[in-house]
C-alpha cells in the first residue's frame, strides 16, 4: 500500500511544521493499521508527503527523497490515571502554563493564540495534589468526519500536546519525537470531553510521557503514549 497525505499550513505545530500529533495521526490513518509513529524532520506544511510500504510490518514517509518519518506496527499498553471531572479539568486549565511562557503560541493544539473552531484550544494544566495535567475539551463542527464525529487525526493531535506539559516546563523547547495512539471509540463533535497527561519516565532530554481522552461520561476512548525530546540550546 502507498499513499500521500497534505499538511495544511494551518494544522501547525511550530510556525513552519506541521503539528506532531495532526500528522502522526494523518499517516497512522493513510496506513489503516494501529502504528508507532517516529518523527525524524520537522514536518513539512502544504506539500504532498509520499508513504510507502518497507519490510517487516513498517512504512516510510518522504518529502521527495528525504525521509520524514517512519511508522511500525505496535500494541499499545499502559496504566492510566483516574479522569478528573470535566469541572476539575476546567479548573487546572485556569493554570496552563501556556498561557505566561509558550514555546509555540500559534499550534494547531495548545496556542493559546488560535481563536475557537481554528485550534482545538487545549490547554492542560496540573491537577492539584497529582502529577497529571488535564484539560476540557468540546471539539467543534470544522472536525466532523461527516457523521457527527471527530476525525481520527484530531483524536491524534488532541493527545499530542498534555504529554509535553506533563514532562516539561513550558518554556523547555522539545519536539515530539514518536506517537502511538489507541482509538477506542471516536467521541461525538461538541461533546464534553477531558484530555490528560502523565510523565511515565524521564532519560534524560527524553520523557516517555502517556495522554487519554474521555468522553462526558468519564469512559476512556483514547490512549496515547509519546516520546518527547528536549532541543539542546544549539539546535
Amino acid at each position: 500500500m502507498s499513499a500521500n497525505i497534505y499538511i495544511d499550513a494551518r494544522f501547525n505545530g511550530p510556525p513552519h511544521g506541521g503539528n506532531g500529533g495532526y500528522a502522526a495521526g494523518l499517516i497512522a490513518a493513510a496506513i489503516g493499521q494501529n502504528v508507532a509513529v517516529r518523527l525524524l524532520q520537522r514536518v513539512p506544511l502544504n506539500r504532498d508527503l509520499s508513504i510507502a510500504p518497507r519490510s517487516g510490518e513498517r512504512w516510510e514517509v518522504r518529502d521527495g527523497e528525504q525521509l520524514i518519518a517512519t511508522a511500525a506496527r505496535t500494541s499499545l499498553q499502559t496504566d492510566v490515571p483516574a479522569a478528573p471531572s470535566y469541572v476539575d479539568a476546567l479548573e487546572a486549565s485556569k493554570n496552563y502554563a501556556g498561557f505566561n511562557q509558550q514555546v509555540f503560541p500559534s499550534c494547531f493544539v495548545c496556542g493559546p493564540a488560535r481563536q475557537r473552531d481554528d485550534g482545538l484550544r487545549i490547554f492542560p494544566g496540573f491537577v492539584p495534589g497529582t502529577g497529571v495535567v488535564a484539560a476540557p475539551w468540546l471539539p467543534g463542527s470544522p472536525l466532523d468526519d461527516g457523521t457527527g464525529k471527530v476525525r481520527p487525526e484530531f483524536i491524534w493531535a488532541a493527545l499530542d500536546c498534555p504529554g509535553y506539559f506533563a514532562s516539561f516546563n513550558s518554556g523547555t523547547p522539545a519536539l515530539l519525537g514518536e506517537l502511538s495512539v489507541h482509538i477506542d471509540r471516536l467521541v461525538h463533535v461538541d461533546e464534553p470531553c477531558v484530555v490528560i497527561g502523565w510523565r511515565i519516565l524521564l532519560e534524560g532530554r527524553k520523557c516517555r510521557a502517556g495522554t487519554a481522552l474521555f468522553d462526558e461520561d468519564g469512559e476512556r476512548c483514547a490512549l496515547g503514549v509519546a516520546t518527547w525530546v528536549e532541543r539542546r540550546a544549539t539546535q
